[in-house]
């Protein structure tokens, strides 16, 4: 078996870190990123140029992690919706022989009010993310009325249905 890249992009507030662990934790041989931590400077600015700083530590870490042959490893990010920042972290991936599987999780926007009110997050909810259009060849899986366990077991599914195919 080839090892797999999963990533797993979306507005914040969809489900990212809360599936992804899910998921990691599901799989045997497993690594995890939350590529937010990497992005964690004040105040955040998608269109601040020293976050691709940021960028090369995420595609350092996953490079390590890939070369340390674990068979899969997730990685979460609301900069993976921007199709020029994801393709820059995976450009900078120096490790081989690893397939790459691409979920958008997404969500109505009443359900991603919900959502940020009940984490607390100061301010209004933010659109944005919401309205851009997945990554050319994303799985999109809608989590509206969903639990985390069922959006990371047909996450699996489609993870394991894949097993020794190319992508």
């Amino acid at each position: 078996m080839q090892k797999k890249l999963i990533l797993i992009s979306g507005s914040p507030c969809v489900g990212k870190t809360a599936v992804g662990t899910r998921l990691f934790e599901s799989f045997d041989n497993s690594a995890y990123l939350d590529g937010d931590w990497c992005w964690c400077v004040h105040p955040f600015s998608v269109a601040d140029k020293r976050l691709r700083n940021g960028d090369k530590g995420m595609s350092f870490i996953l490079s390590n992690y890939l070369d340390s042959d674990f068979a899969y490893v997730f990685f979460t990010s609301v900069v993976l919706t921007d199709p020029g920042i994801r393709e820059g972290i995976l450009k900078g991936i120096t490790a081989e022989g690893f397939e790459t599987v691409s979920f958008t999780l997404t969500c109505s926007l009443e359900t991603l009010k919900k959502r940020h009110d009940k984490r607390g997050d100061p301010g209004e909810t933010n659109d944005y993310w919401l309205k851009l259009p997945p990554c050319p060849g994303d799985i999109v899986i809608d989590t509206d009325g969903k639990s985390i366990r069922e959006v990371a077991r047909e996450m699996k599914q489609y993870i394991s249905a894949r097993e020794g195919c190319s992508f």
